[in-house]
């Protein structure tokens, strides 16, 4: 009787406190998992405040909130929905997950922690906060493609976050952080998830189907959360973390084509937990050891809200979306959260980082969450700023791109190019993997091979220069195979976008160039920031970065000459078009001023997008606006190539422009952006604009 006295006096306390503070912090228009942690903080041992809960018990109670969190992640998730996101999702959370391991490992050796708690560092600060965003969104309305993007990018995130959870779980376990090490870890891994995921599609989806049709919501929810800890305990018992298992069952359950209907029933009971969950995790800060760690508070908030912003932004872009698009999803996903406190915890509880982390993982948290609702009200505004302060280069540039990687994506399948392109891709990938291979091997044997070459009578201070000598020398050939393959694989992509005519004159060459100039980049950071990022816990801090970001400086340094040179050849292109367009200036308004002959427009110069002429009507709200004004390019991604107009053309604008009715604009982009643009251009005046 005592135990249950003692277990409802707990739970009341936190319950109770944890609604004081939610309702005033849903009051303030803040995320109430501040309003949680808040209350952990009020109820911990470490304030003054006579509210104590017991610690232990609150976080058996915050481990079943750890798990109902992730299988309702897991609820979330479906293969449908990741081949629906494809490419753009999974290259930008590449990119954005090793920059950010990479930053974290970085800061953790500035502060002087150990290398396992610098992979922490880097792990923590990794994966954004699905439960904050989808909150933040819920409240701020945020809805259509960039909703979908940022939560394509989280799914893969929530992946890769599983992947972390489970080598990080191995690693703290007293196994070596080594490539043989890492490579049985994924193995083992492979064979779990193989062996659960196959096994459980065979009975799980079938077994909630029939559940879900007896029409019993307590039935279900029982064998929901049923399966949600057999799920849980199997992966423990596999030696993997809970949150890895109710993850799985979460995204079994998600297969049968049910999972709406069970997330909504288990809603209720996984709030609760999910409440005592993040109370427990504010239990834990300790203002003392905040006050220690106040400057690495401060860097690790700043590293992830300009990392993750640069990250996301750079990698949404290089898969065809135009700047606003980019910098609104890199300015939603800058924080950490859930996964943060799990892989935090894991950490604390394994002994392999000290207990400094786990507050200062949540004081990054909480800073990065306050932040999240401004920083997603201010992304519409910053990506404005940005696109206008663009030099006029990059501006054709950018506006160009995305017309290229949609003629890419759109170009006939089964052609020639195709094998040969995968055959270079997976060529590219074989190197960097044994490239990382030979780094990794001559740092962790290194001092062994270095024993050996003394036994052959070299002499002491020369035996380690045989050692690097020897893996320059091993490593050479990938080096110059990722040189071709990079090269090849960006030239290839190019001539798919932009094929040369045969025995014709390229007039197409230029935008070609900047093409593959901006492709080479692309690949360099997809393949160097995760190289880079694998390789650096086991090499000094300053060789192997200084090389990839010299090689970053080179490519960008010639996209900026590619930039130039296209920009001349827009404005010829500009000239030709203009000529094209003017016999319609004066042409009924019919269809056909606003469908033309789009194939002849495509030959006069290709790779400008297949420009479409938009007509400026009378009683619009486009007429006596200026493109700037009007924030054509920041608005739809489109780009106006020339406007023809009684009198005088005008090429290549530079947003000064006042147009007028009865203007022809020639407006390039994606399709997307250029249905945008007309949408726009045809609102009536005094319309409100979006």
């Amino acid at each position: 009787m005592h135990d249950a006295q003692h277990f409802l006096v707990n739970l009341a306390l936190v319950l109770g406190v944890a609604a004081v503070t939610t309702v005033v912090f849903q009051r303030l228009r803040q995320p109430v998992v501040l309003g949680y942690l808040l209350a952990g903080a009020i109820v911990s041992p470490h304030t003054p405040l006579p509210l104590f809960a017991d610690e232990h018990m609150i976080h058996a109670l915050a481990e079943l909130g750890v798990i109902l969190l992730m299988f309702s992640l897991g609820l979330e998730f479906s293969l449908q929905s990741l081949w629906r996101v494809g490419p753009t999702a999974g290259l930008t959370a590449l990119i954005q997950c090793s920059l950010m391991l990479w930053l974290g490992y970085v800061v953790g050796q500035l502060f002087s922690w150990t290398a396992l708690e610098s992979v922490y560092t880097g792990a923590l600060i990794a994966i954004s906060s699905t439960t904050i965003i989808v909150k933040a969104f819920a409240e701020q309305k945020v809805r259509g493609p960039i909703a979908e993007i940022v939560f394509g990018i989280l799914i893969i995130e929530d992946l890769l976050a599983i992947f972390l959870l489970a080598v990080l779980t191995t690693v703290s376990s007293g196994a070596d952080l080594t490539a043989l090490g890492l490579a049985a870890t994924s193995g083992r891994l492979a064979a779990f998830l193989a062996a659960t995921i196959g096994g459980g599609l065979l009975v799980v989806p079938r077994l909630m189907r029939m559940i879900v049709r007896l029409d019993r919501p307590e039935t279900t929810v029982v064998a929901s959360v049923g399966l949600c800890f057999a799920c849980a305990l199997l992966a423990q018992s596999a030696g993997y973390s809970v949150a890895l298992g109710a993850f799985l069952g979460g995204a079994l359950v998600a297969e049968s084509g049910e999972g709406k209907v069970v997330e909504h029933l288990v809603e209720p009971v996984r709030d609760i937990f999910a409440a005592v969950f993040f109370v427990a995790v504010g239990m834990l800060i300790d203002p003392r050891v905040v006050a220690t760690y106040w400057l690495a508070i401060v860097v690790l908030t700043a590293v992830v809200v300009l990392g993750k912003i640069v990250g996301v932004a750079v990698g949404i872009f290089l898969t065809g979306k135009d700047i606003r698009t980019s910098v609104q999803a890199g300015m939603s996903l800058a924080q950490i959260g859930e996964f943060s406190f799990i892989i935090a915890g894991i950490g604390l509880a394994a002994g392999a980082t000290g207990a400094f982390l786990y507050p200062i993982a949540i004081a990054v948290s909480a800073l990065t969450t306050l932040l999240t609702p401004w920083l997603i009200r201010a992304s519409d505004p910053v990506a404005t700023y940005v696109d206008r302060h663009l030099p006029r280069p990059l501006q054709t540039f950018v506006a160009l791109y995305g017309t290229w990687i949609e003629q890419l994506r759109t170009r006939p399948r089964g052609d020639e190019t195709g094998p040969r392109l995968r055959q270079l891709a997976r060529r590219l990938v074989l190197d960097v993997a044994l490239l990382a291979a030979i780094i990794i091997a001559t740092a962790v044997w290194g001092d062994d091979a270095a024993e050996l070459v003394a036994r052959a009578k070299v002499p002491q201070h020369f035996t380690w220069s045989a050692v690097v000598l020897a893996a320059c020398a091993l490593a050479l050939p990938f080096c110059v195979g990722l040189v071709r393959c990079t090269v090849a694989l960006a030239q290839g992509l190019a001539s798919a976008a932009l094929p040369p005519p045969p025995g014709q004159a390229d007039l197409a060459a230029a935008p070609r160039r900047a093409l593959v100039m901006a492709l080479e980049l692309g690949i360099l950071l997809l393949i160097g920031v995760p190289l880079v990022t694998v390789t650096q816990p086991f090499l000094p801090p300053l060789p192997g970065v200084a090389l990839f970001l010299a090689l970053v400086g080179l490519s960008v340094a010639g996209l900026w000459r590619s930039a130039l040179n296209l920009q001349a050849h827009a404005r010829a292109g500009a000239e030709a078009i203009a000529e094209v367009l003017a016999a319609q200036l004066h042409a009924p308004n019919d269809t056909r001023e606003e469908h033309p002959d789009g194939e002849a427009l495509r030959r006069v110069l290709p790779g400008l997008g297949a420009p479409v002429p938009l007509r400026i009507h009378p009683g619009t709200h486009a007429v006596g606006q200026t493109l700037g004004t009007l924030n054509l390019r920041g608005m739809t991604g489109a780009t106006v190539l020339a406007i023809v107009r009684d009198g005088a053309d005008v090429l290549t604008p530079t947003g000064r422009e006042t147009l007028a009715a009865g203007d022809l604009l020639a407006v390039a982009g994606t399709g997307e952006a250029v249905e945008q643009a007309r949408t726009l251009l045809a609102q009536p005046a005094g319309a409100v604009m979006a």
